[in-house]
Order: C-alpha cells, then sequence, then structure tokens
C-alpha cells in the first residue's frame, strides 16, 4: 500500500468510491429517470404557459375592446362638446353596440364653487351633480337608469379622477345581487388657460359571466383546473363556487398555513409570470400551476395541471426502481463510511487545532504529518498561516493605533475649521432687525475647502463671501482659512469698500506664494443695509441668485463680473457691480457642491431644480430657505455618498 500512500486524498477517495459505485451502477438509472423527468417537466411548462397565455389573451381581447368604449365617448365630450340629447344618444348608440357591456354612464364634474349658505334652511347647499346613466335590461332593452347618489365619494369616481388615468374597478355584485360585474372609468377634461382641469368620468359596467364561462372552459386531465383573481387576490372564478368573491387566495393560505400560497398570490397580483409545484387550496393533491397577467386590468389568471396524472407511467418506472436504488445506496454508503473514516483521521486532530487557532490561541501546536498528500500539505500549509496571523495581529495593532491617532487629529482639525466660521443663527446681529442673514455647511470629509463669512463694516455696512477652495482636505482647510482672514483684514483697512479692490489684492497675496497651485473661488458682497445696494464681486464662483418680489418668475440670477478664481496668478483684474435690494428681496449665494450633487442614477441636482425650490420658497426667512434647499438636496442624493462640500 506504499504507492497509494503516496497518492493524492482525491485520487484515494475517487478510486475507493467508484469500486462501491461500480457494484451497483447497473441497478440505479438515476440519470434515466432524471432526464426523462426533466424533459416531460419541460414539456409540461411549455404548453402550460401557452394553454394560459392563450386564455389570457382572449380575454384581454375582450377587455381592451370594452376599454375603447369611454376612451371614445370622453374624446368626443372633450372635443364636440356634445349637449344633453346628444349626449344621450351617443351612451345609448354605443351600449347597443357593444353587446358585452351592461351599463355605461358619464358623470360631470360639479361646479368649482364653493358650497353658499341657504339662508332660509341655515344649511350648504352643495353644488349640483349631473350624470347620465343607461342600462341593459333582461329583455335587451337600453333604458336610462338615475345615479340617486352622491358618485363624488364612490371609487369609479373618486380613483380616476385622483389618478387622473383610466381604471378597471374590482369585482362587485350588481344590482340584483346575483351578476358579478365590474366596471371600467375613464376621465376627461377641460382646456383652462393654466391647463387642463378634471370635468368627469365615462364608464362601463361588464358582466363577468362571459369570464366565467372562458376560464371554466379549460379542463386539463380529470382533476385539472383554472381560476382567476383580482389585483387584490379576490376569486374571480373558481370551481369551489363558494370562494367567488368571498375569499382571497391570501385568506385562503393564511387558513391553511401555506406560504408558499401567499407567495404565489403575490407574484400573481404583482403582474407577474410564474410555473412552480404546488398543492391545492382545498385539497392535498400536488400541481404543477402556471400563471400570467391580464395585461387589461392586472388581474392574473392560474391553471394547475395534476402532477400525479401526468406523471403517472413515470411513477411506476420509479417505484420498480426504487428498491434496487435502496440497496445500492446502503451499500455504498457503508464503503464509504469506512473509508472516509481512515482518510480523513489526520483532517480530524488537524481540525481541532485550527478550531484552537481559531479562538484566539496562536501558541497551539499544528500536528505534524510525513505523508506528501494534500492532509500534509495543508498541516505545512496552516503552520505557515499561523504564524503569518501573530505577525499580522502585530501590526495591525500598530496600525490601529496610527489610524486613531490621525482620526483623533482630523477631528480637531474640523472642530477648528468650524470654529473659524461664523455660526449664531438666527439673527447673528440681533440688535439689527432692518436685515435677516443665515448660512450653513456640511463638508463632505472631516475638513473642507467651502467657507462663508460675514462681518459688519460699520453702522450701515455688511459685508459678507463664500467661497470654494480647490481640492479636499487638510490643504484646502488651510489654504480657506488664509483666504477668510485675507478678505476680512483687506476690506476693513480699505476706506473705499470696493469689492473689486479687495479681490484684487487677496488674490495677488494667495498668487504670490502659491507652490502646490491652489485656488478658490470667491464671491464677495458689501451692502449698505440703509439703501439697499449691494455692491459685488465675483471671482470665478457660483453665480448667486438674487431673490425679488413682486414678479412671476421670482428669483433671477446675478450679473457676472467676469472675474477668475483667486490665487491662479498676479495682477489679475476685477470688477464690481451694484443692485438696489427692495425690501422683502435677499440675495441666494451658494457653492457647486449644492448644483453637483448627484442621485443614485448619476444625474446632478443642477441649476434648474435650485432655482424651481427657490422660487417655491423665496418669500420665507433666510432660516427657513437654507433648511429647504438642504433638505431637497438629503432627498434627492438618498443612499449616495457625499463627493464635495
Amino acid at each position: 500500500m506504499l504507492w497509494l500512500r503516496r497518492r493524492g486524498i482525491a485520487f484515494k477517495l475517487s478510486l475507493l468510491v467508484l469500486s462501491g459505485v461500480t457494484l451497483v451502477i447497473a441497478l440505479i438509472l438515476a440519470l434515466n429517470y432524471n432526464v426523462t423527468r426533466r424533459l416531460m417537466v419541460e414539456k409540461i411548462e411549455e404548453n402550460a404557459f401557452n394553454l394560459a397565455q392563450s386564455t389570457a389573451n382572449r380575454i384581454n381581447i375582450l377587455l381592451k375592446a370594452a376599454e375603447k368604449v369611454p376612451a371614445g365617448i370622453a374624446l368626443t365630450i372633450a372635443t364636440l362638446k356634445p349637449d344633453e340629447k346628444e349626449l344621450k344618444n351617443l351612451l345609448k348608440d354605443r351600449l347597443a353596440q357593444n353587446p358585452e357591456l351592461f351599463g355605461i354612464a358619464a358623470a360631470f364634474a360639479p361646479p368649482t364653487q364653493p358650497p353658499t349658505l341657504d339662508p332660509d334652511r341655515n344649511n350648504l347647499n352643495e353644488p349640483k351633480l349631473h350624470s347620465l346613466y343607461y342600462i341593459r335590461a333582461a329583455d335587451n332593452r337600453i333604458k336610462q337608469s338615475p345615479i340617486n347618489y352622491d358618485y363624488r365619494f364612490h371609487d369609479w369616481y373618486q380613483i380616476p379622477k385622483v389618478l387622473q388615468q383610466a381604471i378597471w374597478s374590482e369585482p362587485y355584485f350588481g344590482e340584483s345581487g346575483r351578476i358579478i360585474m365590474t366596471s371600467y372609468s375613464f376621465p376627461f377634461f377641460r382646456k383652462q388657460p393654466g391647463g387642463q382641469e378634471f370635468a368627469g368620468i365615462v364608464c362601463v359596467d361588464l358582466s363577468l359571466n362571459w369570464l366565467r364561462n372562458v376560464v371554466s372552459s379549460l379542463k386539463i386531465g380529470k382533476t385539472g383546473y383554472a381560476f382567476l383573481i383580482t389585483r387584490n387576490g379576490t376569486f374571480v372564478t373558481h370551481p369551489k363556487l363558494d370562494l367567488i368573491m368571498n375569499e382571497t387566495i391570501f385568506s385562503i393560505a393564511d387558513a391553511r398555513n401555506k406560504p408558499q400560497i401567499r407567495e404565489i398570490g403575490r407574484s400573481m397580483i404583482a403582474g407577474e409570470k410564474g410555473f412552480t409545484a404546488f398543492t391545492s387550496l382545498t385539497s392535498n393533491q400536488k400541481y404543477w400551476m402556471v400563471y400570467t397577467p391580464l395585461t387589461a386590468n392586472g388581474w392574473s389568471i392560474g391553471v394547475l395541471f395534476p402532477q400525479n396524472e401526468l406523471m403517472a407511467d413515470i411513477h411506476n418506472l420509479t417505484s420498480q426502481m426504487l428498491g434496487l436504488g435502496i440497496a445500492g445506496f446502503f451499500l455504498i454508503m457503508l464503503v464509504i463510511l469506512v473509508i472516509a473514516g481512515q482518510i480523513t483521521k489526520p483532517l480530524r486532530a488537524l481540525a481541532k487545532s485550527v478550531d484552537k487557532i481559531a479562538g484566539g490561541d496562536l501558541e497551539t501546536a499544528i500536528p505534524t504529518l510525513k505523508t506528501r498528500d494534500e492532509v500534509g500539505r495543508l498541516t505545512l500549509s496552516f503552520a505557515e498561516m499561523q504564524q503569518s496571523l501573530k505577525e499580522y495581529i502585530k501590526n495591525l495593532t500598530e496600525t490601529t493605533a496610527a489610524k486613531e491617532r490621525i482620526e483623533s487629529e482630523l477631528k480637531i482639525a474640523s472642530e477648528i475649521q468650524m470654529g473659524i466660521l461664523p455660526k449664531i443663527f438666527p439673527p447673528p446681529f440681533p440688535s439689527r432687525p432692518e436685515f435677516d442673514l443665515y448660512a450653513t455647511i456640511k463638508p463632505a470629509r472631516e475638513v473642507g475647502g467651502d467657507l462663508y463669512d460675514f462681518f459688519m463694516i460699520d453702522d450701515q455696512h455688511l459685508c459678507f463671501t463664500v467661497g470654494d477652495v480647490s481640492g479636499k482636505g487638510v490643504a484646502a482647510a488651510l489654504f480657506m482659512a488664509i483666504t477668510q482672514t485675507l478678505v476680512k483684514t483687506q476690506v476693513k483697512a480699505q476706506t473705499q469698500r470696493s469689492p473689486a479692490l479687495t479681490l484684487e489684492q487677496v488674490n495677488n497675496d494667495l498668487a504670490k506664494d502659491n507652490p502646490s497651485m491652489m485656488f478658490v473661488t470667491l464671491f464677495i458682497g458689501i451692502l449698505n443695509i440703509v439703501t439697499g445696494k449691494l455692491e459685488y464681486c465675483n471671482g470665478g464662483h457660483n453665480p448667486p441668485y438674487q431673490l425679488a418680489s413682486g414678479t412671476t418668475d421670482n428669483v433671477l440670477p446675478l450679473a457676472t463680473t467676469d472675474g477668475i478664481a483667486l490665487g491662479v496668478m498676479e495682477d489679475l483684474p476685477f470688477s464690481s457691480k451694484a443692485i438696489t435690494l427692495q425690501p422683502g428681496e435677499a440675495v441666494f449665494v451658494f457653492t457647486d457642491g449644492v448644483t453637483e450633487a448627484m442621485n443614485s442614477r448619476d444625474e446632478l441636482f443642477t441649476e434648474p431644480r435650485l432655482e424651481e425650490i427657490l422660487n417655491r420658497c423665496s418669500s420665507e426667512p433666510a432660516t427657513r430657505i437654507a433648511e429647504v434647499v438642504m433638505q431637497a438636496i438629503d432627498d434627492f442624493s438618498t443612499g449616495i455618498p457625499q463627493t464635495d462640500d
């Protein structure tokens, strides 16, 4: 057996297992059974889908034909505006031309004026309702039937009005209580100067007797059958008549504690197709079930194929082979157990040592094996891994300590940076009620490069700045602090109060000694809070918005001053412009992190979306405007990591 000891473990197992399998291979024809059964199931699945889909198509054709009737009437009402006599004739004609319809109605929206007070009765007069409803009588005559209830609060009117789209209703019992019906409601609109206005509903009623006949006509073997459920899982057709309109597929699943049926029901009402093994809702008989949706109204049809009938022949053959298969199975199992016990003995010893190592005892001794097979090599590998783990843990301990120091320093740097920025809101100047001001910042990393500042130059002039430094991290934060300090120093040192001159001097200071070639975009404004005059200069920053008052479109971008970013090169020219803010008007300044925020579809927030939001809240206080914009950005980029301040 020396030659066998030098062989690999795979060779040993293969040789001995195949020796046992050879004794019983003639008796076990599992492959034949599996292939035969798979082919039969595939054929059954193919035929099942074809049958279910063809039935669904028949039903869809009838439902689609019914949908065209209210759609055409709604188009006629919206475009030709027929009078009541013409509309009555139109409804009667369409009902007569479509024998599958039970009824047809046109219900108009009441006038939009509020209810009036009746002085005599001291109560409210509700708006007058107007509707026309025609039905097909038992003798097939068309007759008018009044709608003697406030239809505005019924699903067939209210749901399509709210959704502004046509819908199929859930099935219901008609006026007689014996006929199951469904309705299709189609909204129509009238044109108004501001767009379309809801004008009413055209609704058709269908008896579902024809649908029950179509589904019940499906016969598969002796015990196969088909059923139909609505979007809510309610049975519309089923061989068990007491289930129809009384139970849902979910109530049956809960009553019989069958989670698989609940999952199938969920898939059916979701409009999905499927083929699955299935135990009957009303018995323990096993079926293959195929289901497919009705595209017209979202209902779903299920067809059940009895497994015992379709698989009877293959089951008989399987029963004959089962006895031989069991005997062969136990014989092979006995051989494998004996052989595996001998081969895996060293593996079990190694496993005990590995378990101790996994528990943290890296000093555990690894068993020593002299064999050259996979077990021997595995033992050697574990010994090497044990040594590597010791070294790794040592290095990890050192690395973790260094990382914690860096994180602590970054946290301190972030606190220092935030401490530089003004953060007393609102208002920053309690003694100056004649103006409102608010600012907020959300860094993308521990420290960032965006900045803002504001301060009173004197009793009449307020200076404010917003900027964005190139890059991120500590370098950007330091450059931000330098920029903020230079701006405040230059503004307070000047007598002209010129934003352009301030940016020229700050640019020269930044560009003079800038080996890293960092730059900052900066907007500066000086506001005379007495006159409302705002003089500003823009150094390559996003154009701010003027939130005007008394206009339809009250968000206007400030005119550009053609300045470029600060710190690029010395002696760059900058120019100022001025506007006068009227009472109630404001200026909204932001960085590119607002408009370049990204969502899960890789779409940017963009200026148009920002303008739309500002239009809605331009009359709010400064604090509220900032909160609305920040919340809109958070909602837009939910689940996406922030990439810019």
